[in-house]
């Protein structure tokens, strides 16, 4: 009776499983199909076909805009990168007056509202006397991903073995030397962890995009949005599907890289106390 009572919640359990996965990946699984669609409103499913994504790669504003998102994203990327770690770090290390408001200032770009940020960028740009470019989209998604990286730093920094980098110290090391050779190291995979937190942040982002962006500078968020209005064709699916296929590739990528990573850092730390 017991065994069957045990059955039956694995089985239902399962099927649970099954049916909260189906509903994550079922619209994801859409886009792939509308795809391959001959009809170019995707209204309805007509058959297969790979015309769109040779008109994907003929070019067009479709991709410049995917182009453009993506050096975007690079910068945003590698200066919250920068900053966040460089913040983390000194964070972790000193003890200062300010420290606790400090902490506490880092969850507003979290907490508030993208509309509330986007409107108070683009009115501090304008009083400033910027003008609106790719300088001020970085500016803007480095306000907001900088947080990300330095919450997912603080998470690999607080099991961090400080006496590893008095043994590195002790065996001659100078501040410098062990901040280049021994933390970052030991640190590099929250660093690609937060890298990848932040240049996806940037890349999905549409509302502050929306305001600080240019008269020509459309991201491929902003893009779609616009064709919401009207008719999203069918070359947008297959754009969209290149992306969900890059993005997999790239995530089993970083965890194979952040695992060795974590193996190489491992190895490093029993070296130098050992």
């Amino acid at each position: 009776m017991k065994r069957r009572k045990k059955k039956n919640l694995s089985t239902a359990s399962l099927i649970f499983a099954c049916c909260v996965y189906l509903f994550l990946y079922l619209p994801i699984f859409m886009v792939v199909v509308y795809s391959f669609n001959v009809n170019e409103t995707n209204i309805v499913f007509k058959g297969f076909s790979l015309k769109w994504y040779a008109q994907m790669l003929q070019g067009g504003d479709l991709l410049n805009s995917l182009i453009y998102t993506l050096k975007l994203a690079f910068y945003s990327t590698f200066i919250s990168v920068i900053i966040g770690t460089l913040a983390t770090i000194g964070m972790h290390r000193y003890q200062f007056r300010l420290k606790k408001a400090m902490n506490g200032l880092l969850y507003i770009p979290v907490v508030i509202p993208e509309l509330v940020i986007g409107i108070a960028s683009l009115a501090t740009f304008t009083f400033l006397g910027f003008e609106l470019s790719m300088l001020t989209l970085i500016f803007a998604h480095v306000t907001f991903c900088v947080p990300f990286v330095i919450f997912t730093l603080r998470a690999r920094i607080a099991g961090f073995d400080a006496s590893i980098e008095e043994a590195a110290m002790d065996l001659g090391a100078n501040q410098l030397r062990t901040l280049l050779r021994v933390t970052i190291p030991m640190l590099t995979p929250g660093i690609v962890a937060g890298a990848m937190l932040a240049f996806t942040l940037s890349i999905d982002d549409v509302v502050i995009s929306f305001f600080v962006a240019g008269a020509g500078d459309t991201t491929f968020p902003i893009k779609v949005y616009g064709m919401t209005r009207g008719k999203i064709t069918s070359d947008v699916y297959s754009l969209s599907t290149v992306m969900i296929v890059a993005t997999i590739l790239i995530f089993l990528t970083a965890q194979r890289i952040q695992s060795s990573l974590e193996k190489k850092s491992v190895k490093n730390s029993q070296a130098i106390t050992g």
